[in-house]
């Protein structure tokens, strides 16, 4: 598996994504039953809200080799400061719209 991880912008100034390189490395969370070895391609902020630049910053990931795009965990659950992005479900389905069908999107890391 060959992951691009994009996070929220918001988090990332006191966020280092320590718990989602974490979850990776120890096949936790999400990551949990993936039996093949996972690769990160890179990790990108959202653009900032509300999150117009997402798929652009995807397809950018695929186009360096990603196969898989996880949304970091502060998007989805809000994960540090206990609050979810306002355009998760939005994005997540323009994600599901845009992106290849063979593209696996996962909804959180940790």
């Amino acid at each position: 598996m060959k992951i691009g991880i994009i996070r929220c912008m918001q988090t990332e100034d006191y966020c280092p994504g320590t718990a989602d390189f974490r979850a990776i490395k120890n096949k936790t969370g999400i990551f949990e039953n993936i039996k093949d070895d996972i690769e990160i391609i890179g990790m990108i902020n959202c653009g900032g809200c509300p999150g117009k630049k997402i798929t652009m910053r995807a397809m950018k990931m695929i186009e360096k080799g990603a196969d898989t795009i996880a949304m970091a965990t502060c998007i989805n659950k809000g994960s540090s400061n206990n609050f979810a992005c306002p355009f998760s479900e939005k994005i997540m389905n323009h994600l599901t719209e845009r992106l290849a069908k063979d593209i696996k999107i996962l909804p959180y890391t940790h």
